[in-house]
């Protein structure tokens, strides 16, 4: 597989630099999806597509992404993902939460999206568009095992994200419950993740904003403590392990590859839940090329793709798939209010913590 970087060294991509990831590959391949079927073509907005009839073309020619996901997963997914279909060619815009919702916003200013899949990091950063009816209406067979819960008519959960706590090695006492984070002990010393950038932190702030004796005025209280407000979950992780903070709010999967590396914190399972964010995929309605997008989407549910999501140390949506298993209680909004008050929970925030 070939992968050219237009603007940062492969690895983590820095926030203000989105680039794309090619892979390609020449043979084409017998089967279309996971159960030997192609999906129908019908596009459009909101198209509904047929149920999987068997096809004698596998799925071929070039389709784009647009992800907020981590390179290396989306390393991970491609490099499965070639063996399964060889005949296709995939364009990958990675870049976070915020700035990925920008590039949506252009394209759609220009007339469509200009992508065939979307899989960004959170069920607020892409249920918007299926309200709009931008989203292809079909059912993957590998969505089978995925719970209510975790997925619509028109997209569906890959892997959670667990939103938790960390702290330095050297602090005591430690946080052990979200209000925590509030105690004096941390004066000025507590980083929070910018909800208008991160999905996760979105995730996070929809939980917090509708669970009981938190709401709004949790941020309050952080605020009134002096946390400071950073851009991303890693930036929460570095700035905890340098010393610059006492605490603060990342995701799961960061405190864990940075302890691995030696880094000098803990990562804590808040006693009254981590909060379990799924990440969710979908194929655009007006896709030139939904055979192959949606056999992307298949690929990343199967489990292979699973397992390939568990290798680089998230939580698979399909049990058995590998993966870190959750250190305690997860918990999670009701995704369908909060994508109701999406705008207005985040001018609460903005309020508390903005500049």
């Amino acid at each position: 597989m070939k992968i050219h970087l237009r603007a940062a060294a492969r690895g983590r991509l820095p926030a203000h630099r989105p680039f794309l990831v090619l892979m390609a590959a020449t043979a084409l391949l017998t089967v279309g999806c996971a159960t030997g079927s192609t999906p129908g073509t019908t596009s459009g907005p909101g198209a509904t597509g047929s149920a999987p009839s068997q096809a004698a073309d596998a799925p071929s020619g070039s389709i784009t992404l647009y992800t907020s996901v981590t390179q290396p997963t989306v390393d991970a997914i491609l490099e499965g993902y070639k063996s399964r279909a060889p005949g296709v060619t995939v364009e990958v815009f990675r870049a976070p939460t915020g700035e990925l919702a920008s590039r949506i916003a252009a394209d759609l200013r220009t007339g469509k999206i200009g992508a065939d899949v979307l899989w960004p990091t959170d069920p607020l950063s892409i249920g918007g568009y299926a309200d709009k009816g931008l989203l292809r209406k079909w059912q993957p067979v590998e969505a089978a095992t995925i719970a209510d819960a975790y997925h619509t008519d028109t997209y569906w959960g890959t892997r959670f994200l667990n939103m938790v706590m960390i702290r330095g090695k050297d602090v005591t006492p430690g946080p052990l419950a979200w209000t925590d984070l509030t105690d004096p002990a941390y004066k000025d010393a507590v980083a929070i993740p910018d909800p208008a950038f991160a999905g996760s932190a979105l995730g996070a702030l929809a939980y917090f904003a509708e669970a009981d004796g938190l709401g709004m005025d949790f941020y309050k209280a952080l605020k009134a403590n002096g946390a400071v407000q950073v851009k991303s979950p890693v930036e929460v992780t570095t700035g905890v392990a340098e010393g610059r903070f006492l605490a603060g709010m990342t995701i799961d999967q960061s405190a864990r590859e940075a302890i691995k590396k030696g880094s000098p914190i803990e990562l804590v399972w808040p006693s009254d839940g981590a909060i379990a964010i799924y990440t969710p995929i979908g194929v655009v309605g007006e896709s030139a090329n939904p055979s192959a997008a949606e056999s992307l989407v298949e690929f990343i549910l199967s489990e292979p793709g699973q397992k390939a999501i568990g290798s680089v140390g998230f939580q698979p949506i399909r049990d058995g798939a590998g993966g870190p298993p959750p250190d305690g209680t997860q918990v999670a909004p009701d995704w369908s209010v909060a994508l109701g008050r999406q705008a207005d929970i985040l001018a609460e925030y903005q309020a508390i913590f903005g500049d």
